[in-house]
């Protein structure tokens, strides 16, 4: 998550919360070879899984990948959908997400015959104070994915639903562009990236050094430092491209303080492929006590306001935007008219937007997910 865990874990909003994301597709698809590429790539993470739908494990994730099949519990039916309910879910979140195991993200790996929209219930049902939902990940094989939907017609479903689509095995297929054009057509405002061997950035899923202030400070290429990153490993074949070839980011810093309905009109409209935002707001006069981290992943939406840190320093909002396919200098130009410089006085009513995705008394609450739930913006 944003900021030092002494910034967070103070905060109006409550405790540090971890980010959740589920990670799905079909039999085959590549998530298990995604998540051990995760694990090797995580820049000092620790990583919590619950793999294969039952076993809660708790993963450092600096250790050696392979030793997650050896870990794995599952149910005899495979579906945590089915299997579990958001109570019992709970229970294997508290623990992974519990101060003593020191997980910074913690990834759901669901059987190819999981529900994706009943976890992502579950994970938005929780009462778990120290979680919060990190995305719905879609992984699909390309060489297969003709096939899949002639078997699978829901998977046209899961595709609409999901956050961040991987499109992976491209290697594989001699037309990956009409594989992902087809794909970005079948989903809604996710991002699509391509992918070999499950490698994509970690960057693009979570914060890869949990210790240091990451706004504004977002670095691809530190990602690419491991001496067998061109050396071909089980990963993958040598020379791999760079992993954050298919990614955009921008960050944005100001020290004029944001308008509440012109930030909330900008979250509304924002494009597709923008993934993630990350950051802190300064609103200014609307709360001269407090600046506001958000946490935004495909639709979903959540700020939590907490004190200004003591230290002496100029107030200012810093963002950082990560998307594939998006128009960074577009986006630039849309954050800075959401500057609050023509504003010498507060609407009683401005921050009422913003409140709306403040989890806690002064926020609302959460809907069902098919209405979509409050904490999702369409």
């Amino acid at each position: 998550m944003l900021g030092s865990e002494a910034d967070r874990a103070e905060g109006v909003a409550g405790p540090r919360q971890i980010p959740v994301v589920v990670l799905a597709g079909f039999l085959g698809s590549g998530k298990t070879t995604l998540l051990n590429h995760l694990l090797h790539r995580s820049g000092g993470s620790r990583i919590g899984a619950l793999v294969n739908d039952f076993g809660a494990i708790e993963i450092d994730a600096m250790a050696v990948a392979g030793a997650l099949g050896d870990s794995t519990v599952s149910l005899g039916n495979g579906c945590l959908c089915c299997a579990v309910d958001a109570t019992e879910l709970d229970t294997y979140l508290a623990k992974l997400a519990s101060p003593a195991a020191g997980t910074d993200v913690v990834v759901i790996e669901a059987s190819g015959l999981a529900e994706p929209q009943e976890l992502v219930r579950m994970l938005l049902a929780s009462e778990h104070p120290g979680i919060v939902y990190g995305g719905l990940v879609e992984v699909v094989d390309a060489a297969e994915f003709d096939e899949t939907r002639a078997r699978h017609p829901e998977i046209d479903r899961h595709l609409a639903l999901a956050d961040l689509v991987v499109v992976n095995k491209l290697d594989r297929v001699p037309d990956g562009d009409r594989v992902l054009g087809l794909v970005r057509t079948l989903t809604g405002r996710a991002a699509v990236v391509p992918a070999t061997y499950g490698r994509i950035d970690p960057e693009f899923l979570f914060d890869c050094r949990p210790s240091e202030e990451r706004v504004g400070q977002l670095s691809f290429d530190d990602l690419h430092t491991h001496a067998d990153d061109d050396s071909g490993d089980a990963d993958g074949p040598a020379h791999a491209p760079h992993l954050h070839a298919a990614y955009d980011s921008l960050s944005h810093t100001t020290e004029v303080p944001i308008d509440p309905r012109r930030l909330m009109r900008f979250l509304d409209s924002r494009p597709d492929g923008l993934y993630r935002i990350k950051g802190y707001v300064d609103f200014g006069p609307y709360d001269p006590v407090n600046r506001y981290a958000v946490h935004a992943v495909g639709r979903f939406l959540r700020f939590y306001p907490e004190p200004w840190p003591s230290a002496a320093g100029p107030r200012r909002t810093q963002l950082v935007l990560i998307g594939s396919g998006i128009d960074t200098d577009a986006l630039a130009a849309a954050l800075t008219e959401c500057a609050n410089d023509d504003a010498p006085h507060t609407d009683e009513h401005g921050m009422w937007g913003v409140l709306r995705y403040v989890q806690g008394p002064a926020g609302a609450e959460e809907a069902d997910v098919e209405d979509p739930p409050d904490p999702l913006i369409t």
